[in-house]
């Protein structure tokens, strides 16, 4: 039928298609009507098996799918039942349908074994001299500076949330050794942060072993390359708290 008669039953044309004079119209029942811009089959049996792969929009109240038909559908089907059983037989159940219940359990058993990691490598570095040693009072503020021996800065900075609850109130300045480079965390709490700012304190440290750093008023990080300066760098922050 001609393009203006097709339009003129309301038949809707998609995805700026240009058509000619003359053109053929899909019907489907009262549902829609569409002009056809693509592969024509006698009937939608035709198609067999349809997998929608991907579904995004191409414009206002427009949509484009993407999938799969016909054996192309079927190797699809094929390929993802096959790596379900590979994947099944690597969790050991014969079921499938029970993957999602088996990574759930496997995710949740990772987390926590990772915990356990953490809290035994924690527990671990921590036998060494206790920093409280190094605990002194500087101008009625409580200060502890002291080195560790930590494989990361992650477990770094969780020994100074243990050790700042410690203290209570005060300061605390923790610095390691990691990877050849000197890393420091002060910690601060939050009485004592309304006038000495974690920043302001790890900026002086960190210039010592040639770094510098930031953070929160509780908290601040920093690293610098000369590991060798690490003992001077924790030794002066008596001093510096004093005079900030």
């Amino acid at each position: 039928m001609s393009y203006d008669d097709a339009r003129g039953e309301g038949a809707m044309a998609l995805f700026g298609e240009k058509y000619g004079d003359v053109v053929r119209m899909v019907r489907i029942d009262d549902f829609s009507k569409e002009l056809c811009g693509g592969t024509h089959v006698e009937r939608t049996g035709d198609i067999g098996p349809f997998k929608i792969l991907q579904e995004t929009a191409i414009g206002s109240g427009e949509r484009r799918i993407i999938g799969l038909a016909g054996q192309s559908a079927l190797n699809y089907f094929r390929e993802r039942d096959h790596a379900l059983e590979e994947a099944a037989a690597c969790l050991k159940t014969d079921d499938p349908c029970a993957l999602p219940d088996r990574v759930q359990k496997l995710q949740e058993e990772i987390r926590k074994l990772r915990k356990e990691l953490d809290k035994a490598r924690s527990e671990g570095v921590s036998s060494g001299p206790d920093p409280m040693e190094r605990l002194k009072e500087i101008g009625g503020v409580k200060v502890v500076s002291a080195r560790v021996d930590v494989p990361d800065a992650k477990i770094l900075r969780e020994m100074s949330d243990r050790l700042i609850e410690r203290v209570g109130s005060g300061v605390v300045v923790l610095g390691a050794e990691i990877g050849g480079k000197a890393n420091l965390v002060v910690k601060v709490s939050k009485d004592v942060a309304k006038r000495l700012k974690a920043g302001d304190i790890i900026k002086r440290v960190a210039a010592i072993v040639g770094g510098k750093g930031g953070g929160r008023p509780e908290m601040a990080q920093a690293g610098g390359p000369d590991a060798s300066k690490l003992d001077e760098a924790l030794d002066s922050t008596y001093d510096i708290v004093g005079e900030i």
